[in-house]
């Protein structure tokens, strides 16, 4: 076989089964993810996967499919869950905003990338909701939930319904505004400067 040929994307109706081990495959995602984050999206291909991660196209082409569909994979591969319980609203929400400074410039990166290929692609928006942004979502009702069980704050206080919102926006904002992203310094005296007070909390 020629490496012309077995570079080739397999013909459709033909199927394979995987011999790529859980470790392989999450080398490949890795080389996805740092591609995405350095170069963007219009300049990730295949055959750049393939050369960094010395394997063949057609390896790639018989497990993805295509580059929209590998990449959704990759941001799957990096969903995480949070779970933070200091047993005070106001701690955990510092904490919260702490671990999303931590991550803000790789997750800041992927979503920057992505902006303009994802409105594109159901399956690649899909794929970017839950990996960066329905498990963050759900980590702050998670906290909000337990804050009114608690006491802490009236289950109908207007402001519970915009901390996402304020916690996702300054950290794509900042970017935008003064060219840093926000770390977690930046975001932990943001929540205790308007988070913690639109909340009647110290």
């Amino acid at each position: 076989m020629t490496s012309q040929a077995a570079d080739r994307p397999e013909p459709s109706g033909v199927t394979r089964r995987s011999k790529i081990t859980p470790e392989r495959e999450q080398e490949f995602y890795d080389a996805v993810l740092e591609q995405l984050r350095e170069c963007g999206y219009d300049s990730v291909t295949m055959e750049g996967i393939a050369a960094s991660t010395r394997c063949s196209k057609s390896t790639l082409y018989r497990q993805w499919k295509t580059k929209p569909q590998f990449v959704a994979a990759a941001l799957r591969s990096h969903r995480r869950t949070r779970c933070i319980d200091t047993g005070s609203l106001a701690d955990d929400l510092r904490e919260a905003a702490r671990a999303a400074g931590e991550l803000s410039g790789r997750d800041t990166k992927l979503l920057q990338a992505l902006a303009h290929a994802a409105p594109q692609d159901p399956e690649l928006q899909r794929a970017l909701r839950e990996a960066l942004v329905e498990p963050e979502i759900a980590a702050l009702k998670e906290i909000i939930r337990r804050g009114v069980e608690r006491g802490e704050v009236p289950a109908d206080h207007p402001a519970l319904e915009y901390i996402p919102a304020q916690m996702f926006g300054v950290l794509r904002i900042r970017p935008v505004l003064e060219g840093e992203y926000a770390d977690p310094d930046y975001l932990v005296r943001f929540v205790e400067a308007a988070v913690l007070p639109a909340l009647g909390l110290t």
